[in-house]
């Protein structure tokens, strides 16, 4: 499914899903980089994630979203914004609907 953006929107007026506030580890790896980064914000379609590393708009990564009962979601996401020494964007790519179940559980929308 391909979320449907408004390019003139503010980003977060962009979004497709609402978004909790909620803040967890979450373990990425891709575009040169490796590490774990604290959320913002999570939903079923992205998260915000804090990080210094540099990951540039475009790029793919896989991110491992564990949960307090020993599940975790593992799922491509692509960075569609990035604040440099700050964090990034990023919008899940092929969540499969086991996984999209267990992320509304976990984190239901506002």
């Amino acid at each position: 499914m391909v979320d449907e953006i408004d390019s003139g929107a503010p980003y977060e007026e962009r979004r497709a899903y609402e978004r909790s506030r909620l803040i967890i580890d979450v373990y990425f790896n891709g575009a040169d980089a490796t590490g774990v980064a604290s959320t913002k914000d999570i939903g079923i379609g992205g998260l915000y994630m804090n990080t210094k590393a540099e990951l540039p708009e475009g790029a793919v990564l896989t991110l491992r979203v564990p949960f307090e009962d020993g599940q975790q979601v593992v799922v491509n996401a692509e960075v569609v914004y990035s604040n440099p020494g700050h964090g990034v964007g990023v919008k899940f790519q092929g969540l499969t609907d086991q996984d999209r179940a267990l992320m509304q559980r976990e984190f239901p929308s506002p």
